[in-house]
Parts: structure tokens; C-alpha cells; sequence
């Protein structure tokens, strides 16, 4: 029984040796590509909510990539800034022609 043992486990520190070293150059697992981000945010046209629900992004060995979360942070910040700046400036023009409105009326 002892022999057998001594057998049995020979071939099992064999056969894992084997496994381990491979077959000389060949990899065991290639090395993968990092995952990048496929489908940024379109450059041609504003940003809309379609847009961002689609958008994924890439998973990194500890969370997410910093870089692709930032590029995306940074383009739709810079989109709600320019969106703001072009609500307020129509709410100051209509409040602008709702008070000469105003104006005219008081006069006639």
C-alpha cells in the first residue's frame, strides 16, 4: 500500500509539474488586452440621455478605469455648463421681452 502511494503521488507531482512548465514558449493564458472604452460619448453632437444610458464603462481590476470615468465626468460637466449658460440666457431675454412688454402697456 505504501509503494502505491509513494507511486500515485510521483505521478500526480509529475503530471502538476508538467501542467505548470507547459509546452516551452507556448503561454498557458495569453495576456489580455486591457478593456477600453468602445463607445464614447459622440463628439459631433450634445450629449443626450440616450447617450448616457448606453454608455459603459470598461471594468479595471479594482473598479473602473480613472481615465475613462474622467474623460466622460468632464464632457458631460462641460455640456450641463453650457446647457445652463444657454437656459439663462433665454430666461434673460424672455424676462427682457416680458418687461418691455410691460413697458409698453404702461405707456399706451
Amino acid at each position: 500500500m505504501f509503494w502505491f502511494l509513494l507511486i500515485t503521488m510521483v505521478v500526480v507531482v509529475a503530471a502538476v509539474t508538467l501542467a505548470v512548465v507547459g509546452g516551452g514558449d507556448s503561454e498557458v493564458l495569453p495576456e489580455v488586452a486591457p478593456e477600453q472604452l468602445v463607445d464614447p460619448l459622440p463628439a459631433a453632437r450634445p450629449v443626450d440621455r440616450a447617450d448616457v444610458e448606453a454608455l459603459r464603462l470598461p471594468v479595471a481590476v479594482r473598479g473602473y478605469r480613472m481615465a475613462d470615468v474622467d474623460d466622460v465626468l468632464v464632457r458631460l460637466g462641460a455640456e450641463l455648463a453650457e446647457r445652463d449658460a444657454r437656459i439663462a440666457e433665454l430666461e434673460g431675454a424672455l424676462a427682457g421681452a416680458a418687461g418691455s412688454g410691460d413697458a409698453e402697456g404702461e405707456h399706451s
